[in-house]
């Protein structure tokens, strides 16, 4: 009788071992079907694809890395798209993404269609967006989303921020070469109101299509206004070729007249060579030489991507994505609202300066305007900035706004 009830129990015992092997596989099965799941939606095939693009999937990569790959006891994994520059095809990946394939949080979205199309969807979703390109003070004005976190050098930054230095530093007068769409408007109207404001004034402007192929006239309209700053209020491929031409007649080169590019890269500086881009007055939150910490990040990502220093929209990304993961190991799940509370209690490192993320989904940080290297000013390969001033968050970025951001007002 006790040998058959021992044997008995012994079965039972064994069942119940069984069971809870088998359920804790089960578990485990679970939580390995349920990773933290970033999806990168950037450019990779486009005009933005140098500045951001595969770049800043390393950037990503990296972050995930220094993370320790996991979270939560889950792993974290990647996927990425190309948004094509087309609102429709990434706001389509941005849903199927976070509907079907359970991607807790998209970083990237160069092109301000394109990354207020994304935050649509992703209000809808209640899903974590971190924007590291797209420059639209939309993003956390009249579009704005609880769950959006804005990491990129916004238009007024750019806009505001330099015209408030340069003014500062003696350009009272200004002409814009203004790109003909509500981008390229948004940073000529941003720019000219801190010119006013400041006791100068704007001679005029000249505006010409997207991505045209002749800025002669504009830019010798800009010349013959004799205006102290000329401002390119334009990006990517019209900056570009609108500063070459400038150098083919000088403009900006005889020591009277500012030639600055209100959004302009590393990458386009490294892409035009110094002889071109020389003298050039840059606004920028990140430059891998400002700092050691910078510096340290650079030389990482380097090894990582052929060599090539991070752009900012890159170097965002990374620090972006840090904060993210941090903020899950600290709430102790990927629930975004509980994320999103987290990333906006804690500070930001970011590289060597503090950062924070306010209520409306803006991240703040100090910017600086610097200045193109000529070539016998610049000693090492990406050596190209130097530089000319400190901007405060304060006078870089415009204060939150409850009038414009319906979610504030609650």
């Amino acid at each position: 009788m006790r040998l058959a009830a021992f044997a008995e129990f012994g079965c039972a015992a064994l069942i119940t071992v069984a069971v809870a092997i088998s359920g804790g596989s089960a578990r485990v099965a679970e939580a390995a079907e349920a990773p933290v799941k970033i999806g990168v939606l950037t450019d990779l095939s486009g005009f933005a694809a140098d500045s951001g693009g595969a770049g800043v999937v390393a950037a990503v990569k990296l972050a995930v890395k220094d993370a320790g790959g996991s979270l939560l006891g889950q792993p974290i994994e990647l996927v990425q798209a190309d948004t094509l520059n087309k609102p429709d095809s990434a706001a389509q990946t941005a849903r199927r993404w976070f509907e079907a394939e359970g991607v807790d949080a998209i970083v990237g979205l160069p092109v301000t269609p394109v990354a207020l199309a994304v935050q649509n969807v992703a209000r809808a979703q209640k899903k974590v967006l971190l924007i590291n390109e797209g420059a639209s003070t939309e993003l956390t004005g009249r579009q704005c989303s609880p769950y959006t976190v804005h990491f990129a050098d916004d238009t007024n930054a750019l806009a505001a921020g330099t015209a408030r230095a340069l003014v500062e530093e003696g350009g009272k007068s200004w002409f814009f070469v203004t790109a003909d769409f509500a981008f390229g408007h948004t940073m000529e109207e941003a720019a000219s109101k801190v010119v006013t404001e400041l006791g100068g004034h704007v001679v005029g402007h000249a505006l010409h299509p997207l991505n045209a192929t002749d800025y002669a006239s504009p830019l010798l309209q800009a010349q013959q206004s004799n205006a102290d700053v000329i401002a390119l209020a334009n990006s990517a491929g019209d900056t570009i070729n609108a500063i070459k031409q400038a150098a083919e007649f000088t403009v900006g080169r005889d020591g009277r007249q500012k030639l600055t590019g209100l959004l302009l890269f590393i990458s386009d500086v490294h892409s035009l060579g110094l002889d071109v881009a020389q003298g050039l007055f840059v606004t920028t939150g990140f430059y891998w030489d400002e700092n050691d910490e910078a510096r340290a990040f650079a030389k990482r990502f380097a090894a990582e991507f052929e060599g090539r220093m991070p752009t900012k929209a890159q170097a965002n990304a990374y620090a972006e994505v840090r904060h993210y993961l941090a903020a899950i190991a600290a709430a102790k799940t990927k629930a975004p609202d509980a994320v999103m509370e987290a990333m906006r209690k804690a500070p930001i490192d970011y590289f060597g300066k503090t950062a924070s993320l306010r209520e409306d989904g803006r991240v703040l940080y100090d910017v600086t305007l610097y200045q193109v290297k000529s070539p016998t000013e610049s000693k090492a390969p990406w050596d190209y900035y130097k530089k000319i001033r400190s901007i405060t968050a304060k006078d870089a970025f415009l204060p939150a706004d409850p009038q414009a951001c319906a979610f504030l007002r609650k």
